[in-house]
């Protein structure tokens, strides 16, 4: 497999079978991702799947661990979306997953009527507005704050994209939990199960996991929250059964 510049291929952490082309100065997953591709109620046998902010494949090659289901990816970077292609290509799973260049505001248009069962993003987190506070790297920019794509744009691709009964499933900031619930109702999600990430206990949730049923009823679960350290600084049972491969 050929590599660029500072690439380098790893391992998945949840799968050592499978490995992914990354970049510390381009892109590299994290947590996130991770905990989202695990979180996310997943069609196992029939529909399909599409992960918005897809980055370099990283969600889709670790939902193609849970399901049969064809999985398609989409990135606006192309230097990223060439990382997708190649880590799809390097798992052998191009009969399955599949990428597309785009924006996912293009996305409703794209497809039409062909919806999807499941709809995953792990999107742009930060608002900030003054420039400065922009990463000086331009791809970690694009990827971290809202440039390209507000909040509102991805809930209302999702929205578009997604079959009624279907999902949406989102890895984001708790200080956004309030704005991601209005805007799910607005458009027509109903927030069905929500989980908070903590450092440890004792401390402020940093990751927020949500998902949404499109046209469904109002029945909201608050699950357990996940602690991602105790208190010698080892990650948890938990956190470790998801990041290095719980058998399903």
């Amino acid at each position: 497999m050929e590599l660029k510049e500072d690439e380098r291929i790893d391992d998945l952490l949840a799968d050592r079978s499978m490995q992914i082309i990354q970049s510390p100065t381009k892109f590299a997953f994290s947590i996130d991702a991770v905990l989202l591709s695990d979180f996310a109620t997943v069609p196992r046998t029939k529909g399909k799947i599409l992960d918005l902010c897809t980055g370099n494949a990283v969600i889709p090659l670790l939902l193609s661990r849970r399901s049969k289901v064809p999985i398609t990816g989409v990135e606006i970077q192309e230097r990223l979306y060439d990382m997708g292609c190649r880590s799809i290509a390097l798992n052998q799973l191009n009969e399955r997953v599949d990428m597309i260049h785009g924006d996912l505001k293009d996305m409703p248009d794209h497809f039409k009527n062909n919806k999807f069962d499941l709809v995953t993003v792990n999107p742009p987190y930060f608002q900030t507005e003054n420039k400065n506070h922009h990463n000086y790297n331009e791809y970690l920019t694009i990827a971290r704050h809202e440039i390209y794509c507000t909040l509102e744009d991805v809930i209302q691709s999702c929205s578009k994209l997604v079959k009624s009964g279907g999902k949406v499933a989102m890895v984001h900031r708790p200080s956004r939990f309030v704005d991601i619930v209005t805007l799910f109702r607005q458009y027509k999600i109903e927030p069905k199960r929500v989980r908070f990430v903590y450092p440890k206990k004792g401390k402020e949730a940093n990751i927020l996991l949500i998902e949404g049923m499109r046209d469904g009823n109002p029945d909201l679960k608050m699950l357990p929250p996940l602690y991602s350290f105790d208190e010698e600084g080892n990650y948890t049972t938990e956190l470790e059964g998801i990041l290095y491969g719980r058998k399903e």
